[in-house]
């Protein structure tokens, strides 16, 4: 095995495979990147079992400035491997493999390290009975931004830590909550035939890798099966296991009407909540308070160790029923941003009831904030 590459497109490469690759794994061989050089491509495979990335790097892509002398296969230790690659001296470097020795040269410098055989790296999973469509890459990215925040962190239930996608006919429904805060995004997919019906439960902590990727891109195809999830793009193959379970129900927590409606530039209400969080951060319960009477709102944050913070909300539109309504900052701020500064209205039923932060105009929950309010008493 023998190849010679530009450096600098090697490095891209390495870098994608290696969101894949951790030191913590109870499989040695995983701390390894796979490399398998085939007559006309370079083939870099890195997994942590429960995501996989495969970057193929052809030699017709002139930008590789790819050169194959003998093909073959070997891991290497991922970090190290990297790091060599990274601190080369010349533009382009040669790897050639003797038994389990890799031997790494470029301009004046030269490096050994051991390596493992290929044949006893993880096997990728293998579709069956696998359901397809096509996306734009912007569309996913969109997607997972706005729903990532709501994910659980916590390995209590699993499942939580999802994200729950439903197709139907031309749309994909994303779903995440915490069982404090709730967000959903359903989009269109705009030119695309029917697709077929299926509900996958997918790794927020896999998306998030998937959304650094996805910069660039144009067209996602995506596969799923029983237990996978298959997003191919560009010379990129990013593979991730399926969350087992079934989903809550979601629908029936976001409230139908409201008693109670405030319409406020984003960018305004958030600037407003930084400010009642330099409080509420230092009590106890990190609580904000939103009053509303008289068709005039005012934000408070109070800390009986260091003061109290007041101040009137410029809303373009309040109606509806006088309220006063405490929540967590910190999930307020995380819908706003994801809603990208535009106009938004919030939707309250009661004091102990969830609220909701949707754009202006939103009409169907396309684009949905919800968040499950604080009681204080």
């Amino acid at each position: 095995m023998k190849f010679t590459i530009n450096r600098q497109a090697f490095i891209k490469a390495l870098n994608d495979v290696s969101r894949a690759i951790s030191s913590k794994t109870t499989i040695p061989i995983l701390t390894n990147l796979k490399l398998d050089l085939q007559e006309d491509q370079l083939v870099l495979t890195g997994s942590n079992a429960d995501i996989s990335i495969q970057i193929t790097l052809t030699a017709e892509d002139t930008t590789n400035e790819l050169t194959i002398e003998s093909t073959g296969g070997i891991t290497l230790p991922a970090t190290f491997f990297i790091n060599i690659v990274k601190h080369l001296p010349a533009a382009n470097m040669t790897l050639s493999i003797e038994g389990l020795q890799a031997l790494i040269t470029s301009g004046s410098a030269s490096f050994k390290i051991n390596g493992q055989p290929s044949s006893a790296y993880p096997k990728l999973p293998e579709l069956t009975e696998t359901k397809s469509l096509k996306l734009s890459a912007a569309q996913l990215i969109e997607l997972i931004a706005q729903t990532k925040i709501s994910a659980s962190t916590q390995e209590s239930r699993p499942i939580l830590t999802g994200i729950h996608l439903s197709l139907s006919g031309n749309q994909i429904k994303a779903v995440t909550t915490d069982s404090h805060r709730l967000s959903q995004r359903i989009i269109t997919l705009v030119g695309a035939e029917s697709v077929d019906e299926a509900s996958v439960i997918i790794p927020a902590k896999a998306f998030n890798e998937l959304q650094s990727l996805l910069e660039g891109q144009n067209v996602v195809e995506v596969k799923l099966s029983a237990n996978q999830a298959v997003f191919t793009f560009g010379n990129t193959t990013f593979y991730s296991r399926l969350l087992e379970g079934n989903y809550p129900e979601t629908d029936r927590l976001i409230p139908s009407e409201a008693n109670t409606e405030i319409e406020i530039d984003a960018g305004v209400l958030s600037g407003a909540i930084d400010r009642a969080s330099l409080l509420s951060h230092e009590s106890r319960n990190n609580v904000v308070l939103l009053t509303i009477k008289d068709q005039q709102a005012e934000l408070s944050g109070n800390s009986q160790e260091v003061g109290q913070v007041k101040e009137a909300l410029s809303a373009d539109k309040i109606s509806g029923d006088d309220l006063e309504i405490s929540f967590n900052p910190d999930y307020v701020r995380d819908a706003l941003r994801v809603l990208q500064g535009k106009t938004v209205e919030l939707k309250f039923t009661t004091n102990l009831r969830p609220f909701i932060i949707i754009p202006e105009g939103e009409t169907d929950n396309k684009q949905l904030q919800l968040v499950t309010p604080v009681r204080t008493f």
